[in-house]
């Protein structure tokens, strides 16, 4: 038998204690993968949001704890198409309210002469009236999650709309969610006057560097310019404490599992004292003791890699099935899964070397008087 085929199949006698150690390992991996994909599509979708249409870039209030809790005075709308460079700014107010059975069902308060800008597509029907006209258009997943089309209604804080359309972006938020005039959602949320987030679209000859630099110079203290994901992961703490999350859980993963590869590791070493005194006494090394026992444990974490990556999917198939398609936009990146099996890689290591160590130390003669 082949080093190499001794490094596969040795990780493997103890059935149950190794398929313990996979499973525990596993189940950190899977909880990475499907918080990765969750928080890749989370980012995409909020991606999306700030580059509606044809926004060039957008401005949020600064230090804001969330994105929906941002606030801005509709008077920044002037003071910013003021700004050279700027061809013409939207406000929107976001708000969160229950529709039936969705407790988090998005409303996207706009100007209706400026839906071209959110990239909005009004498949059937038409868009809705200005002002306080009880209208809304919603979108397409929307529209099938509530079993509602053109010319049904919707109560929105304790009043009926109209639903005059149904519309379709490709974000899985929006479309989950309804569009209807600014003034509706400033009166449902109580918030008049005031704007979540302004959409900024520039001159052609124009350069957003130095259109955003100009607005931060002028309204720092005030305004934060989002030109990116990035910009936005700054000052959005929600979207940090998804990342820190994600490392935080990568971190216990890699904390725990090498811990069961310690104990499974050892327990193999341990029973197989007499096996490695053999091969040290027909000219073994310890630099080959260790790489074998080392490989083991890689082989073994690898494994519970690929079965954490399945675990993983499915849960998200899950959370898909019972209804949190609406929520989630699920986004199976190639970063996740090389995460997760970096992480898998590490653990193998760490937790493999003190076994490995141990058994390329063991002198041979005591090795064999081993029972």
């Amino acid at each position: 038998m082949s080093f190499f085929s001794l490094i596969i199949k040795n990780p493997f006698r103890n059935k149950t204690r190794s398929a313990l150690a996979i499973v525990g390992i596993a189940i950190g991996i899977a909880t990475i993968v499907a918080l990765g994909i969750i928080t890749d599509g989370l980012k995409a979708s909020t991606e999306e949001t700030l580059k509606a249409g044809g926004a060039d870039f957008s401005i949020a209030e600064s230090n804001v704890s969330d994105l929906f809790f941002s606030k801005i005075d509709e008077e920044y709308i002037t003071r910013i198409k003021e700004v050279d460079g700027v061809n013409d700014v939207v406000g929107i107010l976001m708000a969160i309210q229950r529709v039936e059975d969705n407790p988090y069902f998005v409303l996207i308060g706009i100007d209706p002469a400026k839906l071209s800008i959110s990239n909005i597509k009004v498949t059937e029907g038409r868009a809705f009236a200005s002002g306080d006209a009880k209208e809304v258009i919603i979108g397409k997943v929307a529209s099938e999650k509530l079993n509602k089309t053109v010319g049904d209604t919707i109560t929105l804080n304790r009043e009926e709309y109209e639903i005059t359309g149904i519309f379709q972006t490709g974000d899985l938020q929006q479309d989950g969610g309804a569009f209807l005039s600014l003034e509706n959602v400033q009166a449902i949320e109580n918030k008049n006057d005031t704007v979540t987030m302004l959409y900024v679209k520039i001159d052609n000859d124009a350069q957003v560097e130095e259109v955003t630099a100009a607005i931060e110079d002028e309204y720092g203290d005030d305004l934060t310019t989002i030109a990116s994901l990035e910009d936005l992961a700054s000052i959005d703490q929600g979207l940090q404490t998804i990342d820190t999350a994600s490392w935080a859980i990568s971190l216990l993963a890699i904390v725990i599992g090498g811990i069961g590869v310690i104990n499974t590791m050892i327990m193999s070493v341990y029973e197989r004292t007499r096996e490695i005194g053999v091969l040290k006494a027909v000219g073994w090394k310890d630099r080959r003791i260790l790489s074998m026992i080392l490989g083991e444990s890689i082989v073994l974490t690898l494994v519970a890699g690929l079965v954490g990556a399945i675990m993983g999917i499915l849960a998200i198939q899950v959370l898909l099935a019972l209804g949190m398609d609406s929520f989630i936009a699920p986004v199976y990146s190639a970063d996740v899964f090389l995460r997760a099996f970096a992480v898998a890689l590490t653990v193998g290591l760490l937790g493999g070397f003190y076994p490995a160590y141990r058994a390329s130390r063991l002198p041979p003669t005591e090795a064999l008087r081993y029972e």
